[in-house]
């Protein structure tokens, strides 16, 4: 069917050099908005010790010098046994990339992920030391990047399990591995096929995968985890999210999250596209949000005008 053709389209996405369609990519413009929203409990994952084992049947891709791994492999292995949630087979029955409550769009790369990437170099935005948090972050490249650009920690939050464990994690693993070690790299970046032989040992960078903690479950579940932990927690410097505001519903529980988990000198960055068909936000609305509770000082200061417009947002404590 079209629909199915198009589903398939954007799950090529921009990764693949194809544009989705503007204005349905993140989450698409058959699913309405619904008022009730579900609060996911928060849990912490941790790294498993034998790294090899998160990168087990992943294919891996990559782009400039991010490993990421292939999500359409990791939709089909989900399909037989990963996906405890069920988030994967619902997708594909309602032919949704949203199903608010329960899937929330963390198994594609939305293209305001790589316009924030881009902004961090044309900025000059240095992650040195910094206590970084990647809110909503789906496969973790914004996290990532802060990562190799030498952070002191970087958080990782995305609403469903199933993300964290299939694609967030194993994206982290790959990006701290050796050269050497990862799994199956030829020379174009991509792993076809497994290794023949299981690697003595894959190698990582303890001092990097150590900076790193995973959470899924909702934002408002998980600030209360890290604020209650037992374990010490200071706010974070940056925050960083990527299409997260395309909900109206949504927007008390974020704007509470970055209030409560920003340090008070700290600054937010936020892409998203001018508005969400179907869902209802966008970036206009969302900046008349935040200016009316008083808390943030926002600015744009990125426009990217190709296709459907994206902006880059920064807000910091007024």
């Amino acid at each position: 069917s079209q629909e199915s053709t198009e589903k398939s389209e954007e799950t090529a996405g921009p990764i693949a050099g194809s544009s989705p369609r503007p204005g349905t990519d993140k989450h698409g413009d058959e699913m309405p908005s619904k008022k009730k929203l579900c609060f996911k409990a928060a849990k912490e994952h941790d790294i498993p010790e034998d790294l090899y084992k998160v990168l087990e049947n992943k294919v891996m891709e990559r782009m400039s010098d991010l490993y990421y791994v292939n999500m359409s492999v990791v939709e089909m292995m989900c399909l037989d046994d990963a996906d405890r949630e069920g988030i994967v087979s619902q997708s594909v029955s309602s032919h949704s990339d949203l199903i608010p409550g329960v899937y929330e769009g963390g198994l594609k790369i939305w293209e305001c992920t790589f316009d924030l990437i881009d902004f961090f170099s044309e900025a000059e935005i240095h992650f040195t030391n910094k206590s970084v948090l990647d809110l909503g972050c789906g496969a973790g490249l914004l996290g990532i990047v802060a990562l190799k650009g030498k952070a002191g920690k970087v958080h990782f939050q995305d609403y469903n399990s199933t993300v964290i464990d299939e694609i967030t994690l194993p994206n982290a693993v790959a990006n701290c591995v050796d050269e050497g070690s990862r799994m199956g790299s030829g020379g174009d970046g991509k792993t076809h096929e497994p290794p023949s032989k299981r690697p003595k040992k894959a190698k990582c960078s303890p001092e990097a995968l150590t900076k790193c903690r995973f959470f899924s479950g909702e934002w408002s579940e998980v600030s209360q985890l890290l604020l209650s932990s037992n374990k010490p927690f200071a706010k974070y410097d940056i925050i960083l999210t990527s299409e997260t505001i395309y909900n109206p519903d949504y927007y008390g529980a974020l704007h509470n999250t970055l209030a409560k988990l920003l340090d008070k000198n700290g600054r937010v960055y936020l892409a998203s596209k001018a508005h969400y068909f179907g869902v209802g936000g966008g970036i206009h609305l969302f900046e008349k949000f935040v200016e009316e509770r008083k808390v943030f000082r926002t600015s744009i200061v990125k426009i990217i005008d190709k296709g459907l417009q994206r902006y880059i947002m920064e807000m910091a404590f007024k």
